[in-house]
């Protein structure tokens, strides 16, 4: 966001991001400290295969966080993280900072954050493809279906996306054995897990 609103730029990386980040006086830590013991544990039993096809392609849940978001002006936004995959190459790019890949929003049409296989997400631009098939008129729900369906039958890659219109319509979609995901709309607070669930906690007041 300061990006957008403080330089004529879109993105920042490398040297020069770091730059900016210090020159708005964002704290720096450690790579050590990014390190947990999880990781480096996954690490030492990935070392010596190809992580790449064969743990981040399998159907199951990845550690990538991220939300959507309209508000009361009828502004949308995404935001997505990741910790990204192990055994990458130095150098390697994941789908999360890619525009239209990791996420994407336009106030016309919705917002959109995907997780899942990064190099399959990136190959189908997922986001964007999602954003398009609601500019042709489909619901969210039906949107995300048909662009992980393609991305499933053209890549062979497992994902999920949490999407919303710019009327405020919302759904939670994938194709990995589980997506944890919660929403929160008119107070009430709803959740899943797995395919087809949907809980609701009740009212949240504040």
């Amino acid at each position: 966001i300061r990006c957008l609103t403080q330089t004529d730029h879109v993105m920042l990386s490398g040297a020069g991001a770091n730059q900016f980040a210090a020159s708005l006086g964002i704290e720096e830590v450690s790579t050590e400290e990014l390190v947990t013991q999880h990781a480096r544990e996954e690490w030492g039993q990935y070392k010596y295969s190809d992580a790449v096809s064969n743990l981040f392609n399998m159907e199951a849940a990845h550690d990538t966080v991220g939300a959507v978001a309209i508000d009361a002006e009828g502004n949308l936004a995404c935001a997505t993280s990741t910790g990204g995959i192990t055994n990458k190459m130095v150098g390697r790019v994941g789908d999360t900072p890619v525009i239209g890949s990791g996420g994407y929003a336009d106030n016309q049409v919705g917002a959109v954050s995907t997780t899942g296989h990064g190099e399959s997400i990136l190959k189908v631009t997922l986001a964007r493809l999602i954003i398009y098939h609601m500019e042709q008129g489909a619901s969210p729900g039906k949107a995300a279906d048909k662009a992980l369906l393609h991305m499933q039958e053209r890549v062979a890659g497992c994902g999920g996306a949490i999407v919303i219109s710019a009327q405020g319509e919302w759904t939670a979609k994938f194709t990995t054995k589980q997506m944890a995901w919660a929403s929160m709309e008119g107070g009430t607070l709803c959740y899943g897990l797995n395919p087809g669930e949907k809980y609701t906690e009740g009212t949240i007041t504040k």
